[in-house]
């Protein structure tokens, strides 16, 4: 199904490419990069043009926009910045849907504001040493206080922490029951006494980067609590469907990045007498790549569509998943190749798409984990 843009929508996407054309040089792009420098006059700046409050509702200081408007904006960020892209994903998922929906009424005046104009920024704590893909099996624990939960244990690849005001944090409530029972979020703020983290090497990603974080006896309001008690393994649910749409938007406009950087060098480049773009072996690269990079587009806006009209549904999500972020590695992998050794030199952008995009096949649920969702609503 071919998604088709309204007109509002389609002024607001040349609104926000305008943007990202004038203010995101690609020089600027590969500073961050070199020096581990979060763009935050860049996001700042979102913040004040009301982009960060595109899904909170208008009564929070937000525009009220939905799924569809999501997409457009990460998948334009995502072409010219990808990790300013994940640091906007973070504001709308772990902010605008998290605490919109399931943050007290208290909660939501006092954070979402914030996060609309960008003086807030929030990251999301779920992986443990010992839980990733079997996630409903964390062990951080949250234990009633008085009006407190008393937070202990460790969290591990809490991407962008470094650059956030708040963690919502998945702790463990009951150990009783499921495993899938007794989880809550909490909205913590990471300058709370308690917390402790170090930063953690990656290939890339490194302008917000990610974390090792650590909670010892971090007390936290229970008015920071999200949802029903107890009950929190379906909120998180409802949080990973949506990250589903905005990473795979920003990825699906890396894509593009990556596609149009290899085609203009394949016109431009020279061999045997003309363009190496008129060589088969490369036109059918180039030509692959196109296919990957439309049909990652066409699932983006196909999902956001099925959000907006509550119809989207778990395969959904995994295929949504699974196929962008293994288009983007197929892509930039291709495109490194197109450049030959040039693309094996930190003056051309596509060794930073060739790091970068295969986290999207490991992180927020492997290709694996997609595949067996996907087999499970299958029957089998």
């Amino acid at each position: 199904m071919q998604v088709e843009l309204t007109p509002e929508q389609e002024m607001f996407r040349d609104a926000v490419r305008g943007f990202c054309e004038r203010e995101i040089s690609r020089e600027y792009v590969r500073e961050c990069d070199r020096e581990r420098r979060a763009p935050r006059d860049l996001y700042e700046k979102l913040g004040e043009l009301g982009w960060l409050g595109i899904n909170i509702p208008v009564d929070y200081g937000g525009s009220g926009g939905g799924a569809v408007e999501v997409a457009i904006l990460l998948e334009e960020i995502g072409r010219a910045f990808l990790d300013l892209a994940l640091w906007v994903f973070r504001a709308v998922t772990w902010g605008g849907l998290a605490v919109g929906r399931d943050g007290s009424e208290e909660l939501k005046r006092e954070v979402l504001p914030r996060i609309a104009d960008g003086t807030r920024s929030v990251c999301y704590s779920l992986t443990e040493p010992e839980a990733g893909s079997d996630a409903a099996s964390i062990s951080l624990t949250a234990v009633p206080d008085g009006d407190h939960f008393v937070l202990n244990g460790q969290k591990v690849f809490t991407s962008g922490f470094k650059v956030s005001d708040y963690d919502l944090v998945a702790a463990r409530t009951s150990a009783g029951g499921p495993k899938h029972h007794g989880i809550n979020n909490f909205l913590v703020d990471t300058s709370s006494p308690g917390i402790t983290w170090t930063p953690m090497e990656t290939l890339g990603h490194w302008p917000l980067g990610t974390a090792h974080v650590f909670f010892d006896d971090v007390r936290v309001p229970r008015s920071r609590m999200l949802g029903t008690l107890h009950e929190g393994w379906q909120d998180n649910a409802v949080y990973l469907r949506y990250e589903r749409l905005c990473l795979s938007a920003a990825r699906t406009g890396a894509s593009k990045a990556a596609l149009a950087d290899a085609l203009a060098y394949a016109q431009q480049r020279r061999q045997f007498g003309r363009p190496i773009s008129k060589f088969q072996a490369v036109s059918h690269r180039l030509a692959e790549m196109q296919m990957l990079t439309e049909i990652s587009e066409m699932l983006v806006y196909r999902y956001a569509d099925r959000l907006d009209r509550g119809l989207a549904t778990t395969r959904d999500a995994a295929i949504l998943k699974l196929y962008v972020c293994e288009a983007y590695k197929k892509v930039a992998d291709e495109g490194l190749q197109v450049l030959g050794g040039y693309g094996y030199t930190m003056e051309h952008d596509l060794q930073r798409h060739f790091r970068e995009s295969r986290l999207g096949v490991i992180g927020a649920g492997t290709s694996d984990i997609q595949r067996n969702i996907i087999a499970k609503t299958m029957g089998i």
